[in-house]
């Protein structure tokens, strides 16, 4: 029998520190396959390149590159440069939270999404807190939870947003499944002149502010926890179409 097939992949390009520890933790568990932007694509979310040809380089042996987006490497991957379709898609390890409203604009969580749609296991990891990052605990828990992928199914039509609290491994109080919470941010959007006077906007920054309750994964994350949040691809809000068909007169 042919051991699992793995794509690596990320948004924050292919020589991140985190795409490389989450690489080195999955080759006990398979053939790991790293595709992965060459570049930052932090917050592209889903995008899709289609208004000019990709070019792909092979790094080194089961190390590609690309000049594209998340979605874009696990397409490429999935249809033209893995010799079959993976077993299983790791995205990360994100330096940074992706929790609550975040998820929108991720690469990092939309290129499980891709994933996901084309049927197969899919998996996001993102370390929360602030900089610096060790990926030394991250990577073991991407390896446990990456094992159990591999051995259970998941929800159909489901990818899974994982979240580690930035703390010891002794410290972490274990694994709680969760919602997604909601994130504001205030005064994220910054006002700077350049030399000759003119006003530019900054978008990034800001004060967050929460809500969600006990049962969100930002809660999990700031009580200690490991937050496992499924995430399905149906964004239809079925109460909101129950209550058009009911009270919308047409």
């Amino acid at each position: 029998m042919a051991s699992p097939l793995i794509l690596v992949t990320n948004d924050d390009g292919v020589y991140a520190p985190g795409i490389r520890a989450l690489f080195d933790a999955m080759h006990s568990l398979g053939d790991a396959v790293i595709v992965a932007p060459e570049r930052d694509n932090s917050a592209v979310s889903h995008a899709l390149t289609m208004h000019r040809p990709l070019r792909v380089m092979e790094l080194e042996k089961n190390i590609y590159t690309l000049d594209g987006t998340p979605t874009d490497c696990v397409t490429l991957a999935v249809n033209k440069i893995l010799p079959r379709k993976p077993d299983l898609i790791v995205s990360g390890i994100n330096p940074g939270a992706n929790l609550g409203d975040d998820i929108s604009y991720s690469g990092t969580v939309s290129a499980a999404i891709e994933g996901t749609m084309f049927g197969i296991p899919s998996l996001a990891f993102s370390l929360a807190g602030p900089p610096p990052y060790s990926f030394e605990v991250s990577a073991a828990v991407a390896w446990k939870l990456a094992s159990m992928a591999l051995i259970w199914k998941q929800p159909p039509a489901t990818l899974l947003n994982i979240n580690i609290p930035p703390i010891a491994a002794a410290e972490i109080r274990g694994i709680r499944f969760t919602r997604q919470g909601t994130r504001r941010y205030k005064d994220s959007i910054q006002e700077t002149y350049d030399p000759w006077g003119r006003k530019h906007y900054w978008i990034g920054g800001g004060t967050a502010h929460w809500s969600g309750g006990e049962d969100s994964d930002e809660h999990a994350i700031s009580s200690g926890y490991i937050s496992v949040t499924p995430i399905q691809l149906d964004l239809t809000n079925h109460e909101g179409l129950a209550y058009l068909e009911k009270e919308w007169m047409m």
